[in-house]
C-alpha cells in the first residue's frame, strides 16, 4: 500500500473548516532530514519535518521493534534555567517537580483559571537546567506566560527552538547519545534534545529514519493524547487520561486546580478519549475534526452527533485506527460512524 499524504490520511493537517483549531504552524528552522532521498514533508503544523520516507509501514515496523530515529525537530524547546527553577515550575504546573531527580523524565499541563489545556510539557531536569519540548509554534504563548510569573524568583527562561533539536528513539534502541546531551527516557522511548547544528550527522549514524505518520501511528495505538488534537478550548485534563501522567492530585497551588479537584471528586468529565478501529474498506481516512456519531440501531438515535475524530492513522498490524473525544454518556459499547466510516470503540477514559 502506498503511504498516503496527512491530508488523505486524515493524520494531523487534514481537518474540515468547522473542526477544533490545531496548533499554529511550526515556528523551528525547516529540518535537514527533508533533504533525504524518499523524504515527504509533513503538512499543518507537522511541516517542517518528514511525513515519511517512502514505506509507511516498513518505518512503523522498524519503530516497534526498536530501531531507527523520528525527526520532531519542529516541535519548540523550552529550557529554564537558575536555582529556584524546580521550586518555581511545581507552583505554575499540574505536575510534581519541585524534588525532581536529575535526569527524570516528566509531563505536566498549564492550564487556564477554569482548568482548560493550555499546554502540555515533555519534561526532564539535568541538574541544572530543566528542559521541555512543545508542540510546535506554541513555545512563545508559553514562554510569555512564564516570563509574567516569575515576580522575585531567580530563573531565566529561554526559547531554544532555533538551535535545539528533538529526535526521538524508539523503546529498546541501543543508539548511543552524544554526550552532554539532555535526555527523557520514558517507556515509549527516549527524546533527545541535540544541537540542531548536528542533528543530520547523528541521523546518519543512528538510521533507519522513520517519519511522522509512523511515529503518530504508534501514539494512537498507545492511547497518547496530543495537544491541540486530542484537545480543543475547552478540553479538562481527566477527559483524555492526562489526569494519570500530567498531574499530581496530591499538590495545590497552580492555576485551574479547582477544577480538576471538583472533577476528581465527582467523577464526571463531561467527555472521553476513546480508541476506534476503522472501517478498512475505506480508502481514505475520515480526518481530524470529522464527526462521531452513533451508528443505525433499534433505539432510533442513528445521525446523532456524540463527539469528534482527533487522530486517525493506519497502523502496520491494526489497520485503519483513531482516537476520538465522546460525550461522557455514550455507552461503551455503542457502535459509532466516524463521517461515513464505521468504527468500533475501545475504552480509554472510562465514563
Amino acid at each position: 500500500m502506498e503511504p498516503s499524504t496527512p491530508a488523505a490520511a486524515g493524520t494531523p493537517g487534514a481537518r474540515p473548516s468547522a473542526s477544533p483549531e490545531p496548533p499554529q504552524a511550526p515556528a523551528a528552522p525547516a529540518s535537514p532530514l527533508l533533504t533525504t532521498p524518499g523524504a515527504v514533508a509533513g503538512e499543518g503544523p507537522d511541516e517542517g519535518v518528514a511525513a515519511h520516507y517512502g514505506d509507511l509501514f516498513r518505518e512503523q515496523r522498524a519503530l516497534a521493534d526498536g530501531s531507527g530515529l523520528v525527526d520532531l525537530s519542529h516541535r519548540g524547546v523550552v529550557t529554564v534555567t537558575g536555582d529556584d527553577r524546580l521550586a518555581w515550575l511545581h507552583l505554575l504546573l499540574t505536575q510534581h517537580v519541585s524534588e525532581l531527580p536529575p535526569h527524570r523524565a516528566t509531563e505536566a499541563l498549564v492550564l487556564s483559571a477554569h482548568g482548560h489545556v493550555e499546554h502540555a510539557l515533555y519534561l526532564v531536569d539535568d541538574g541544572a537546567t530543566t528542559w521541555a519540548h512543545v508542540e510546535p509554534g506554541t513555545q512563545g504563548e508559553l514562554i510569555a506566560y512564564l516570563e509574567s510569573m516569575k515576580f522575585f524568583y531567580r530563573v531565566e527562561v529561554a526559547d531554544r527552538t532555533a538551535d535545539t533539536a528533538v529526535a526521538h528513539l524508539p523503546a529498546g534502541s541501543i543508539a548511543e547519545v552524544p554526550e552532554g546531551v539532555a535526555v527523557r527516557e520514558t517507556p515509549y522511548g527516549r527524546d533527545l534534545f541535540l544541537p540542531r547544528a548536528g542533528l543530520a550527522e547523528y541521523a546518519r549514524g543512528h538510521g533507519p529514519l522513520a517519519g511522522l505518520l509512523a511515529y503518530e501511528a504508534l501514539r494512537v495505538e498507545a492511547h497518547r493524547p496530543r495537544l491541540g488534537f486530542e484537545t480543543d478550548h475547552r478540553t479538562i485534563p481527566h477527559e483524555v487520561g492526562w489526569i494519570e501522567t500530567a498531574v499530581h492530585l496530591q499538590k495545590g497551588c497552580y492555576r485551574g486546580q479547582e477544577t480538576v479537584a471538583r472533577v476528581q471528586n465527582l467523577g464526571k468529565p463531561p467527555r472521553r478519549l476513546v480508541f476506534l478501529h476503522l472501517d478498512g474498506s475505506e480508502v481514505h481516512l475520515p480526518g481530524h475534526g470529522t464527526p462521531v456519531r452513533l451508528a443505525p440501531g433499534p433505539d432510533g438515535a442513528e445521525g446523532r452527533q456524540v463527539g469528534f475524530l482527533t487522530t486517525s492513522a493506519r497502523h502496520h498490524e491494526l489497520g485503519p485506527i483513531a482516537l476520538a473525544l465522546v460525550k461522557r454518556n455514550v455507552p461503551v459499547d455503542a457502535r459509532l460512524v466516524a463521517g461515513d466510516t464505521a468504527a468500533a470503540q475501545e475504552t480509554v477514559v472510562e465514563p
